[in-house]
């Protein structure tokens, strides 16, 4: 039978495995675990204290905070009491933040630490309470505010007998989460997702895409505010009882990956392109029998891939479809090259999920060439995400997959790809207008332009309203040409520009992380990074990049202007939203100067680099 909502969901999994590890955390240099059986009591204990402070069915509580061990417990606490989370990305300003908790009528939060309390009280929302995981030293309890331990404490103090029997009476149909879009384009909207949206997600990508089991460990480092990683991230584990590992930052994915030594793991496009580029780096300066060996061992695995592609499905159940010569050939290539680099990331990976943004072809097929598969995926947030996702058996590079069994994906006349299924949202809180322009006879139109092939895979192409119309009539997808740009170990961000003009331009914002190293073996000034973006050599080097890279372009697609930025894109600059997607109205706001001067200087000029401080 299955579950009729998630915390029905995780409670069989308690069940079945109380004494081991759920979730792990890092403690005084070293990670240590909560078994389930610890965590459902945690559970408990937050959602009675949470009644304490007044929160009952249909109540928003807003969660405020990076990945930890409170983070599942607070979500799973919040819903057994028929109440709804509203998760807000600890990056977002004080003004977002008011945005949000007055659009989801927030009565309560949960916080990670003082920063964020202070956050959520300049923001002057009234709340019945704030709940702060990690407080600062000196922290007391008082005025609408107590700790996470004294929450805990509040419902052990104050048991309640009937609280399991509430959360099992809880129907799937009902709301658990509104989780507000990024808001490229204008003010976030918050999309309305039920138990059984999210149940029906867990199911359509089990088995679908990699079978995740009891023994899998996964280490979480995207942001739980997202859907990818709350849905792929959090209920998937949950759900099939395996070990959640919280990496300690963005900065230490590496170390901890070593630590933790993953099995499975979700991820943006960002981390294999650092990958990518810095493996390609190293082969660069390597020997020349070295960067042989290298190419050969990359060939095999590109051969091995395109039989595994070919090979009939009970050849892959039920025997080593490759023949004996290649798999002799593969054996060597992975003591001598994969082996070590899949070291470098814990050794023991044997499946990665990449969503959130598009990943370049090329760097799928590296990966599946050294034995460390992407499977590339595809979803929305109004959609719990995925839509569609590359199979572990029979993979296509360069499309996202197809979609889950149960949904149905076709695309309209002009090529927008439409959705219907159980994991489609409720709609858009409290904007119906919103709502019935998203969802229109029973289709939720993605916004997204794409083509389906002659066996069912799905191709992304880009956001409608990124395409960019040029004075010529030609239409230029810009997401396949930034991502091409992205690809160089010298470039970290990237976006072409030329909505109504006749040509494209690329602004490009320099990976400094790979670009002093090698300012510094060419005798340049490297202390400061926005000099050093104007030096005339780093101008040369990323304008060669660029055309390199975009040289398989056609002629109207490839920028005839490369413009450097000295400063990164961040989300407190307001060029990146929370999920890292450029917001192109600002930049081009920003940095409307540079984007003149760039066109004006193509008018009588070829490709150079027109630079300009930031």
């Amino acid at each position: 039978m299955k579950p009729k909502n998630l915390l029905d969901m995780v409670r069989r999994t308690v069940e079945r495995y109380p004494e081991k590890d759920a979730l792990m955390f890092k403690d005084g240099g070293a990670y240590r675990g909560i078994s389930y059986r610890e965590m459902w009591k945690q559970v408990k204990e937050a959602a009675l204290g949470l009644t304490r402070l007044g929160v009952g069915p249909g109540d928003k509580v807003a969660i405020l905070s990076e990945n930890n061990p409170m983070w599942p417990v607070t979500d799973l606490a919040i819903a057994s009491l028929g109440a709804v989370s509203v998760p807000i990305y600890p990056t977002q300003t004080a003004e977002q933040t008011a945005y949000i908790l007055k659009n989801a009528e927030c009565k309560a939060a949960v916080v990670e630490n003082g920063d964020q309390l202070r956050k959520v009280k300049s923001t002057g929302v009234q709340l019945g309470g704030v709940v702060v995981m990690k407080p600062e030293p000196g922290f007391s309890d008082g005025e609408g505010v107590l700790s996470f331990d004294a929450l805990r404490k509040e419902g052990r103090d104050h048991p309640r007998a009937r609280w399991e029997e509430e959360w099992k009476a809880i129907d799937g149909e009902q709301l658990v989460t509104i989780i507000h879009t990024s808001g490229t384009t204008g003010p976030p909207k918050g999309v309305m997702l039920t138990h059984d949206n999210f149940l029906a997600n867990t199911e359509g990508v089990h088995f679908w895409i990699l079978e995740l089991l009891p023994e899998d460990v996964t280490l979480s480092y995207l942001p739980l505010s997202h859907v990818f990683e709350r849905m792929a991230g959090q209920f998937m584990p949950l759900k099939v009882g395996a070990t959640i590992a919280y990496a300690e930052s963005i900065d230490t994915i590496q170390q901890n990956m070593v630590e933790v030594r993953p099995t499975v793991m979700t991820s943006v496009p960002r981390l294999f392109e650092k990958v990518y580029a810095r493996v390609q780096e190293q082969i660069e300066l390597a020997s020349p029998l070295r960067k042989k060996i290298f190419n050969w061992a990359v060939d095999v695995g590109k051969r091995r891939y395109e039989h595994l592609m070919k090979a009939r499905v009970d050849q892959l159940l039920l025997g080593d479809p490759l023949d004996p010569n290649l798999g002799i050939q593969f054996d060597l290539a992975n003591r001598l090259v994969y082996r070590k680099i899949k070291e470098r990331v814990g050794g023991r990976l044997r499946g990665m999920v990449s969503g959130g943004a598009p990943l370049n072809p090329e760097i799928a097929e590296f990966f599946w060439s050294i034995d460390l598969p992407v499977l590339e995926g595809y979803g929305l947030t109004e959609t719990s995400p995925v839509i569609a996702s590359n199979p572990m058996l029979r993979p296509k590079i360069g499309t996202v997959g197809k979609p889950l069994p149960n949904l149905e994906v076709r695309t309209a006349p002009d090529g927008e790809v439409l959705v219907k299924g159980p994991s489609v949202m409720k709609g858009y809180y409290n904007n119906p207008e919103a709502t019935a322009k998203t969802i229109r006879d029973g289709w939720l139109h993605t916004g997204d332009l794409g083509e389906l092939d002659e066996d069912g895979y799905l191709k992304i192409i880009d956001r409608k309203k990124n395409i960019l119309i040029l004075s010529t009539g030609k239409n230029v997808a810009p997401q396949p040409v930034e991502n091409t740009i992205n690809n160089s170990a010298y470039i970290a961000q990237s976006v072409l520009i030329g909505n109504g003009r006749k040509f494209v331009i690329a602004m490009v914002v320099p990976d400094f992380e790979n670009l002093i190293p090698w300012a510094k073996k060419k005798g340049l000034p490297a202390q400061d990074p926005e000099n050093l973006a104007n030096h005339p050599e780093v101008q040369h080097l990323l304008n060669e990049e660029v055309k390199r890279l975009t040289k398989d372009f056609a002629a109207f697609e490839q920028p005839k202007k490369v413009t450097v930025c000295g400063k990164e894109w961040t989300i407190e600059g307001g060029e990146l939203t929370p999920t890292m997607k450029v917001r192109l109205k600002v930049v081009e706001e920003k940095y409307g100067d540079l984007i003149e001067k760039a066109y004006a200087d193509a008018a009588g000029a070829g490709v150079e680099a027109a630079v300009g401080r930031v």
